[in-house]
């Protein structure tokens, strides 16, 4: 198996990739592979401490250049202190959300643009991108819905937004797999837990057996 493999987990509000992820960390773990999970906005502490401006539920007047400008700046953080120098010891890195949100979710939804939203990542972090990313695919009622059923999980900023603005989310994620239509596999999450589980780890074996 490849050493220092970036995987990223995309997708909606509600569509489940937290879930999963912890399920494909616990079986890629199983197999002995030195594999780090983290998320975004957040993983490190100064992230973190973005992640709670930018989803604060009462911070409804932020502009939408701050937002795309506040999640760039917490990826920066996150990626250099603490994914890069994972990949540089060899662990293969699951991180759930990175460069793709941004473009689906400031860069279209937000209308913002995604070769704007592209040009501050790539500032940020450089071009480095994810080796692959599992884009979790869900109609946007049906996600939000699941949101609604889990009183347990953080409701946060985005969660309140229109029925509308997360359906220019859903169309921003499918613009972005047309441009990155090698690295970006798209996954049914409106599936049981386990056949979802199960299609991601189908993805995964493939690449991981590419990359020995």
């Amino acid at each position: 198996m490849k050493r220092n493999l970036f995987i990223t987990f995309e997708g909606p509000e509600g569509a489940g990739k937290s879930t999963v992820l912890q399920k494909i960390v616990e079986r890629l773990q199983a197999q002995n592979i030195n594999v780090l999970s983290t998320r975004e906005p957040g993983g490190i502490e100064i992230a973190e401490k973005i992640r709670e401006v930018i989803l604060d539920p009462s911070h409804t007047a932020m502009n939408e250049r701050t937002e795309a400008l506040l999640y760039a700046a917490a990826r920066s953080q996150h990626f250099f202190e603490k994914v890069q120098p994972a990949l540089l010891s060899g662990q293969v890195v699951v991180c759930d959300r990175f460069i793709d949100s941004s473009l689906a979710y400031q860069g279209y939804a937000r209308g913002i643009g995604i070769d704007e939203v592209l040009s501050i990542n790539e500032f940020a972090i450089g071009k480095r991108l994810p080796d692959l990313t599992i884009l979790f695919d869900i109609e946007p009622a049906v996600g939000l819905s699941r949101i609604q059923a889990h009183s347990s999980r953080e409701v946060n900023r985005l969660d309140v937004e229109s029925l509308a603005f997360h359906e220019k989310v859903r169309e921003g994620y499918h613009l972005v797999v047309k441009r990155y239509p090698n690295r970006i596999k798209v996954i049914n999450a409106d599936q049981t837990l386990e056949k979802v589980v199960d299609d991601v780890w189908d993805i995964l074996a493939k690449v991981l057996i590419e990359k020995k």
